[in-house]
């Protein structure tokens, strides 16, 4: 082969070579291409970091600001929650809180005597206009007067709208909302003047002072007003009571008169017939006559007790009774009776305002009853089931407190220890039998498939 045709041949084959390096090329520069095309959003990695960076502080101030609002907005509501339950009357009739009075008059008419001074001294202050106050002498469009003006109005209605939330406060007042009251009259006085802060306006502590005085004693007034009306109660209940009893004295007085004078003309009868009997028939008359002077020496006594007991005003009966189906164990009731019968009493107790009747445990006699059953009740005094009203008279006591109470103030009594709370008992019995029994089976239905009678 000649030197040109190697050449040639050599040439060619570099052609070759070069057309396919460019080809190569040409598609790594394609590939490459689409890579960056692909990759474009993070081929600058410290620009990529930056961004990443920027993004991340942004949403990491974001994140502060919300919960910074969020820890603001839980503040504000629970501030709110505070003072709604503070101020929400029905949310706090159940869970009040003791009040303890202020003034405590033994009459009622005492508490509106005082009355009158706190609302006299109220109006004092307003026409002295000291109940409000401006710290500062304004000017308006330079003019003091105006000024004057504008504070004065200002005042007003400061005071118009703290006074008629104390009046609606002072007409609501009860034994279940005084804190709510008072609570709500200290809240309008403090939100008022915050708001009266700008131009300076106050409303006086001493206004607000006399304010809370006036709802403390007009709800005192109406608990003294309500506690007059039970000691008045109480006194109709005890009168009506010694009235039935000296009825029935008197009647037992007249009974045993007659008994007395149906005796003795008898027995004036028998003497004289005696006298003139002989034999057998005046022995008889004889056993006659001594049976109709025992029955005139009864009668006499009985007439001579029964006056005794009209003499004996306070003489009667203190009874102790228990309702264990009504109020369970160990609760008794110490009351008083001056009727002949004090079982009469007792059974009235147990009338319709009970589910149940009571059960007598003791019926002492005493010449001072009256004080008997004060010197109880005070003895138990601190274990009375109400504190509030006493005259209620149930105990939260057992039967051996009582005896060794009683034979200490009084002697000897005899007194019986267990209830028998019949009618309760019975009750409960049934309850138990009626829960054991199996449930009855519709009329019909067989016991055995519960399908109905005659399928098969």
């Amino acid at each position: 082969m000649s030197n040109t045709m190697i050449l040639a041949a050599a040439l060619l084959a570099v052609l070759f070579a070069l057309t396919l390096l460019a080809v190569r090329h040409a598609k790594a520069k394609a590939e490459l291409k689409g890579f960056r095309e692909r990759f474009r959003g993070v081929t600058d990695a410290e620009a990529e970091r930056k961004r990443v960076l920027s993004e991340v502080e942004a949403a990491t101030a974001s994140l502060h600001d919300y919960q910074k609002q969020t820890q603001d907005l839980e503040t504000a509501i629970h501030a709110l929650k505070t003072e709604f339950a503070a101020l929400d009357e029905e949310a706090n009739l159940r869970s009040f809180g003791f009040y303890k009075p202020r003034y405590d008059f033994a009459e009622s008419s005492r508490y509106q005597t005082e009355l009158d001074t706190i609302r006299q001294s109220q109006r004092s202050m307003l026409t002295a206009k000291t109940a409000a106050t401006c710290a500062i002498e304004w000017t308006v469009n330079g003019s003091k007067a105006e000024g004057r003006k504008s504070t004065n109005h200002t005042l007003k209605l400061m005071l118009r709208a703290f006074n008629g939330e104390s009046d609606a406060a002072v007409a609501k007042v009860k034994y279940s909302n005084v804190q709510v009251m008072e609570a709500r009259i200290q809240k309008a006085f403090q939100a008022i003047n915050q708001l009266g802060e700008v131009q300076r306006c106050h409303i006086a502590d001493a206004y607000l002072d006399l304010r809370l005085k006036e709802l403390y004693l007009v709800h005192e007034y109406e608990e003294k007003l309500q506690q007059e009306k039970e000691e008045q109660r109480a006194i109709r209940e005890r009168m009506r009571e010694e009235e039935i009893a000296q009825r029935e004295i008197e009647k037992a007085r007249q009974e045993a008169e007659q008994e007395e004078q149906r005796y003795q003309e008898a027995l004036e009868k028998a003497r004289l017939e005696a006298e003139k009997a002989v034999g057998e028939k005046q022995g008889k008359l004889q056993d006659q006559i001594q049976e109709l002077e025992r029955r005139l020496a009864e009668a006499q006594a009985n007439k001579e007790r029964a006056v005794a007991r009209a003499q004996m005003t306070r003489s009667g009966h203190v009874y102790v009774i228990s309702n264990v189906g009504s109020f369970g164990e160990d609760i008794y009731k110490i009351g008083l009776t001056r009727r002949l019968d004090p079982l009469e009493r007792i059974l009235e107790l147990g009338d319709a305002s009970v589910p149940f009747r009571f059960d007598v445990h003791a019926v002492i006699f005493s010449e001072d009853a009256p004080a008997l059953e004060s010197t109880l009740h005070t003895v138990f005094a601190d274990r009375a089931v109400n504190l509030v009203n006493p005259r209620k008279e149930f105990f939260g006591i057992s039967l051996d407190d009582i005896v060794k109470a009683v034979k200490e103030h009084h002697g000897e009594v005899e007194v019986t220890l267990a209830a028998e709370a019949a009618e309760f008992r019975k009750t409960v019995a049934m309850r138990q039998a009626i829960a054991t029994q199996p449930p009855a089976v519709p009329v019909g239905l067989d016991t055995a498939s519960s399908a109905p009678a005659g399928v098969a």
